[in-house]
């Protein structure tokens, strides 16, 4: 963004602040303690003053000008801040001319300037002080007609013509009721001028909504107000201006205690009205912002900008604030109750921020244990920044027990942050374990089992305390006083960190004990198999010592395929469902002493099974009783050309042989290559031995 695109956006918000410093004084402003005071007055005697009208036309009156001011565009922004400048300067010329004629009159000197020092040196720095305001005038109103600022000039002109005294005073009353016609007529040319801009603007306005629709309108005016930036400027103008007038009325020096004090009860005076409390939501978001993101660019360096997240903007932390605040009943209590509460919902606001550089460093920490990066640096700032969110709620914590009586919401505090510290503990724990895999030569057993164990150690923590504090909050509400506001509190918690949690620790759980049954009732690959194959693991790219295969005929590792299963219940290249398969494992391993393939088949394998019929002896020669051809059927062309006899004519015996279903002798059956069923015939009229190929046992196991 260019320099002048920055200048342009300061300025836009710094002239609309004035419109929310409006309200809120128009909000703080007590229109019947007003109209008492005007009662008790002497001109209520007077009927043709209506205060109480008055006063409430005054009231709407400032709420439209804020509106206007809040609203306006930039260029027609400046014009008017530059009017009310003008006008400012010619109020100051005229103090300035009135104080002079008053010391002219006190004096009482009506002779030569030169002759009396004090004379002039009252002139020449009046002189000097309504030129520089005819100056500043004309070039605020860009206009070298100097002569129409210049009436309050007068008085000086009459004075060095050695005028009277008491006719001083009435040209300095002429120059004032000249500057006035002045101001009137310059009124009067633009009276329509607000008219016509209102007319414009509800004219975009309707096209806008016509459209894109009443929500587009809303982002509109929302990106080009900049309002979260607005209200967070005027937020803070608030509080300097508070903690200046404290200071400024103040003359001995203030303890740490007491800045302490001073710092919380600034912040419950700036947060009195709907919109100091809305400057307070969105400065707080941004110091949320500022934090996180700082701790992005400690973690990273400039990589973190490059991949933001649109999760952690900080604007999870101004909603917490907001929704308690308005729960609460903030802004209707005392300034001391409101210091108070106040405190407790920015400890809720700490502790969530530390909950999301939880989530900002977490993904980090795991991923440089994983890695190999050898930067001492990068894994230094992983564990310093791990270890402050492991101390830092603890510490936070002890400091709420000895400052505060405990209640239900500091309960839900102290969970919050020994949650931080439980999930920033088997981070690090985890991230030791990766660390001690790195070294290693050889990788660690069961790694992810370990890691399970370990999350499922904290996570079973975490729910152990949610559930304390929705026993604690239980008791309160049955056994303690009753509220709207606690019920609910407890209903929340309960379901959002005590059900859900337990459903989703028992999920994964069921998940991990189906997969690891799915994996016992795979069978396990042969050496052999694993020869044949001659592949590697399609989840790790590793090479297989030993492997299990899908009903799918796929070999995968089975720490691999379990870790798979843990996610979803598919074959990784196929994505078939996977289903235990009823055989054992034990069905496709080799016979105890290994196979050979030279080795003998069994003879209970290899002998025909008796109950299967003979196969007739006249089986080469074709058989009668076989149907004949239907005679109604077309006969073949004699035009056609006859085979020639000196090619080989097929054997009988093939011929025989392709009748024999293969549901008559299924033993006989093997299997070849491409997987057709293949019965070769045999010279003594028997069935072939049913020996199969381990080939083929790849096939079918």
């Amino acid at each position: 963004m260019a320099v002048k695109e920055r200048m342009e956006a300061v300025l836009n918000v710094g002239l609309r602040v004035p419109s929310i410093m409006l309200l809120e004084v128009l909000y703080r402003w007590d229109v019947s303690s007003f109209f008492q005071k005007i009662q008790r007055s002497s001109l209520n005697n007077n009927p043709l003053f209506q205060y109480k009208y008055l006063a409430l036309y005054l009231h709407y009156v400032g709420y439209i000008l804020s509106l206007i001011l809040l609203t306006l565009p930039r260029q027609r922004l400046v014009q008017l801040y530059l009017y009310v400048l003008t006008a400012l300067l010619l109020f100051a010329g005229h103090q300035i001319s009135r104080d002079y004629v008053r010391g002219e009159l006190e004096s009482g000197y009506e002779g030569p300037l030169y002759l009396e020092p004090l004379s002039m040196k009252r002139f020449t720095t009046a002189l000097i002080c309504q030129l520089v305001v005819c100056t500043l005038c004309s070039c605020v109103m860009q206009t070298k007609r100097i002569w129409l600022f210049s009436a309050h000039l007068l008085p000086l002109v009459a004075r060095l013509c050695l005028v009277p005294l008491e006719t001083i005073v009435f040209v300095n009353r002429f120059a004032m009721i000249f500057t006035g016609l002045e101001v009137i007529y310059f009124l009067a040319t633009n009276l329509l001028v607000p008219f016509n801009l209102a007319k414009t603007a509800y004219r975009e306005l309707a096209q806008v909504v016509e459209v894109y629709g009443l929500l587009a309108l809303g982002m509109s005016l929302w990106n080009h107000l900049v309002l979260p930036v607005l209200f967070m400027s005027f937020w803070l103008v608030l509080f300097a201006l508070q903690i200046y007038t404290y200071f400024s009325t103040r003359d001995q020096p203030t303890s740490r205690e007491r800045l302490l004090f001073l710092f919380l009860t600034s912040i419950a005076e700036c947060c009195s009205t709907p919109y100091s409390l809305l400057g307070l939501v969105f400065t707080v978001s941004f110091v949320a912002l500022g934090v996180l993101t700082l701790c992005k660019f400690y973690l990273q360096g400039y990589r973190a900008f490059m991949n933001d997240n649109t999760m952690h903007r900080g604007m999870t932390e101004g909603i917490t604030l907001l929704i308690l605040a308005v729960q609460t009943g903030l802004i209707e209590l005392q300034v001391i109750h409101r210091a108070f509460l106040l405190s407790i919902i920015l400890f809720i606001v700490v502790a969530s921020i530390l909950q999301s550089m939880l989530e900002i460093a977490d993904p980090i920490v795991l991923a440089l244990g994983a890695s190999r990066d050898k930067s001492l640096w990068k894994h230094f700032r992983a564990v310093s920044l791990c270890l402050f969110l492991l101390v830092f709620p603890a510490y936070m914590s002890y400091m709420i027990c000895q400052f505060f009586h405990m209640d239900f919401w500091l309960l839900i505090i102290i969970s919050s942050s020994i949650l931080t510290s439980l999930q920033v503990l088997g981070t690090l724990l985890i991230y030791v374990l990766f660390m001690v895999e790195e070294f290693q030569k050889a990788p660690v057993e069961n790694m992810d089992d370990v890691i399970y164990c370990v999350n499922g150690t904290y996570r079973l923590l975490e729910f152990l305390v949610a559930l304390c504090v929705v026993a604690y909050g239980v008791s309160e509400t049955v056994f303690g006083e009753w509220t709207v506001m606690g019920s609910t509190i407890v209903l929340v918690h309960s379901y959002y960190n005590v059900w859900l949690r337990a459903q989703l620790g028992w999920q994964s759980f069921l998940l991990r004990r189906d997969a690891v049954n799915k994996i016992k009732s795979l069978p396990t690959a042969s050496h052999l198999q694993l020869q044949q194959h001659n592949d590697i693991c399609s989840i790790c790219y590793q090479d297989m010592s030993s492997a299990v295969i899908t009903p799918c005929s796929h070999f995968f590792h089975a720490n691999c395929l379990k870790k798979w299963l843990y996610v979803q219940e598919t074959c990784p290249l196929c994505h078939s469902q996977l289903k235990g398969s009823p055989m054992s494992s034990s069905a496709a391993q080799e016979p105890e002493g290994g196979l050979d393939v030279s080795q003998e088949p069994d003879a209970s394998l290899t002998q025909p099974d008796a109950s299967l019929p003979e196969p007739d002896a006249s089986l080469p020669e074709p058989d009668a009783s076989l149907p004949q051809p239907d005679a109604s059927l077309p006969q073949p062309d004699a035009s056609l050309p006859e085979p020639d006899a000196s090619l080989p004519q097929p054997e009988a015996k093939a011929e025989a042989s392709s009748q024999i279903s293969a549901s008559e002798c299924p033993a006989e059956e093997e299997v070849g290559e491409t997987g057709d069923v293949l019965v070769p015939p045999s010279d003594s009229g028997h069935p072939p031995s049913p020996t199969r190929s381990m080939g083929s046992l790849a096939g079918t196991g």
